[in-house]
């Protein structure tokens, strides 16, 4: 991975585990989880209609033959994965989700090595390796490590799997298309079949605290709209497995934030397991800097 590739990926990880206490303050202050889900994403299509406008003739349109796979992708990375990352957080603290979220490297590495025939050497399946370990430290330190609320897992587990599968998937398409442009496309795909919980949305945030509604609307620009897009040039311009990597940074920030936010105190097996997690990214990022980047990854992001 490339310096300029780390520093979009680093920075949209940052912003992305606000997203965890942002979705959690939400539906602590009275908004419900599919109001919610549908409330960031009509945000979300919303600022990407503003992008779309302001590029006019210099913004493509999808070609027909890739609608039904944007279609698709979008409701398994969109669609599914708020939805059920959304349910999940009614019972699952954001540190807690954050932390099963960040396993998606392990998938995603799987997906990409068997379905993209991406390589992956011995030293990056280490890190990865590594990297497993700190969630599974993180995990025992949080506060509720044993799982005692079963009912929200499954689903953050599910969003998780969701993800690994659209972050993965999504990269052929790079080829034809600006990461920005495909992001819209996945947005707006996305966004429709959430239609569904339009009925008492406008009452749901009337009836919801202030708080609720300004976090909705911050989790809606930044982590849905402008974080997806940072993350899908980031994917563009670096091996898959490297790039999600960086997923297992999140949870430090995550709980941080968390900390920060909603008042929800690590503990200090938690602060190990975080240490721990990075240190993976460091071990799978200093192996990729000794390897010389592949044409692929040169030429990608061309716009």
């Amino acid at each position: 991975m490339n310096k300029k590739t780390f520093i979009i990926a680093l920075i949209t990880i940052i912003v992305w585990s606000s997203s965890f206490a942002g979705t959690r303050a939400s539906l602590l202050g009275g908004i419900p989880s599919d109001h919610l889900a549908l409330l960031r994403f009509l945000v979300a299509s919303i600022v990407f209609a503003f992008y779309a406008l302001s590029q006019r003739s210099r913004f493509k349109w999808p070609k027909k033959e890739d609608l039904l796979r944007i279609f698709i992708l979008a409701f398994i990375g969109i669609t599914l994965y708020y939805i059920a990352a959304t349910y999940g957080q009614q019972t699952v603290t954001a540190g807690t989700t954050s932390m099963i979220v960040a396993s998606a490297p392990i998938f995603a590495a799987l997906i990409a090595v068997f379905v993209l025939k991406e390589r992956m050497g011995l030293i990056r399946w280490i890190g990865l390796g590594i990297g497993f370990i700190g969630i599974f430290i993180i995990t025992l330190g949080t506060t509720d490590a044993n799982f005692k609320i079963l009912r929200g897992i499954p689903l953050v587990l599910l969003a998780t799997i969701a993800t690994s599968i659209f972050f993965v998937l999504q990269k052929p398409l790079f080829k034809r298309y600006h990461p920005i442009h495909l992001t819209a496309y996945f947005t707006w795909a996305g966004t429709l079949p959430m239609l569904i919980f339009l009925p008492g949305l406008f009452e749901s945030i009337q009836s919801a605290t202030l708080e609720a509604n300004v976090a909705a609307i911050y989790v809606g620009i930044f982590p849905s709209a402008i974080c997806y897009a940072a993350w899908a040039i980031a994917l563009s311009s670096g091996n898959t497995g490297t790039v999600m990597s960086m997923f297992y940074m999140e949870p430090l920030f995550a709980i941080t934030i968390a900390w920060l936010w909603l008042g929800e105190i690590p503990s200090i097996l938690s602060i190990i397991g975080g240490i721990v997690a990075i240190s993976s990214v460091a071990i799978v990022n200093l192996n990729g800097e000794k390897r010389r980047e592949s044409p692929d990854e040169k030429s990608q992001l061309t716009g």
